[in-house]
Order: C-alpha cells, then sequence, then structure tokens
C-alpha cells in the first residue's frame, strides 16, 4: 500500500468533497453530509481516497442507496452490510467512497473518529506512524490493524468496515 502526506493529498480530496456534497444535497436534501476519514483530518496520511458520510433516517436509507447509484456508485462487496450501513464505491475510476448511515446509528462513530483526530495532533501523529508501518502489509491486515486504533481512540468495540 502506498500513502501519501497531507499536501500530497488533501487539497484535491476536499475539491472532490465540495462537488459530491452539492450532488448529494440535491438528490436527498435532508441527508447529513460529513467529509470523514484521513483526508478530512489536518496532517493525516491517507492511500488518496475520499471518504464521505451521508446520513440519512433508518427508513429511507435503502431509497438513499438506490438514488446515490445514480450518481456512478455501486454497492461494496465484501465489507460489512446492514440495515444501518451500506458502503458504496464509485465506478467511474475515481478513489471514492460513500458510507450511508441510518441517523443516530452506531455508525456515527465514523465522525466521532474523525472529530477525535481533528481535536488531538497527538493522535494523527500515532495514525500516520500505524499507516506508515503497514505500507507492507495485506488489505485486510491494514484494515485489522487500523480498526484496533479506532477501537481505542473511541473506547469501545467497533466493527471492522
Amino acid at each position: 500500500m502506498k500513502f501519501y502526506k497531507a499536501d500530497e493529498y488533501q487539497a484535491s480530496c476536499e475539491a472532490l468533497y465540495r462537488k459530491y456534497e452539492l450532488e448529494i444535497a440535491t438528490l436527498l436534501p435532508d441527508a447529513v453530509i460529513e467529509h470523514i476519514g484521513a483526508s478530512s483530518i489536518p496532517n493525516a496520511v491517507s492511500k488518496g481516497d475520499l471518504d464521505i458520510l451521508i446520513g440519512v433516517d433508518e427508513s429511507k436509507l435503502e431509497k438513499a442507496v438506490k438514488l446515490l447509484s445514480t450518481l456512478g456508485f455501486n454497492e461494496k462487496s465484501n465489507t460489512l452490510r446492514t440495515p444501518e450501513l451500506c458502503m458504496l464505491e464509485s465506478n467511474s475510476g475515481e478513489d471514492v467512497a460513500f458510507q450511508v448511515v441510518a441517523n443516530g446509528s452506531e455508525f456515527d462513530c465514523f465522525v466521532g473518529f474523525r472529530d477525535k483526530l481533528r481535536e488531538n495532533s497527538d493522535l494523527v501523529q500515532q495514525y500516520n506512524e500505524l499507516k506508515m508501518s503497514c505500507t507492507a502489509w495485506s488489505h485486510n491486515e491494514y484494515r485489522r490493524k487500523k480498526a484496533t486504533f479506532i477501537e481505542r481512540v473511541l473506547g469501545k468495540a467497533s466493527h471492522q468496515v
């Protein structure tokens, strides 16, 4: 895995986020739209991808997934899928993922994790060191190691997604 320093990817991710934020808000005007993941955390290293959380009422999650597919996204396979969470990935070649979550569900942890790192530069440094130590690891090993860190930061068990 290759990781990038913040100045190598964050500006382009922010611009791409703003583009999708407008498109999502047009489709789902009542949705909570949040830039999450490393690209939303100052000075965080990343694989260079963009993650966007889209929060909707649980009763509207499936309809939201269908509407978001019109933006060129498909349901991500081999990942956690519940009535409160659906991960979508771009089919256009852009490294963008949507985490469609039920508002008020346990999956608000994406925002909570982001906020904890935004508030604590020491945690960002630890997160960066963890990522850089994983460059030769498989994607699954990386995800497990990252999930353990996220659980520690949030002070609870979280789902590996």
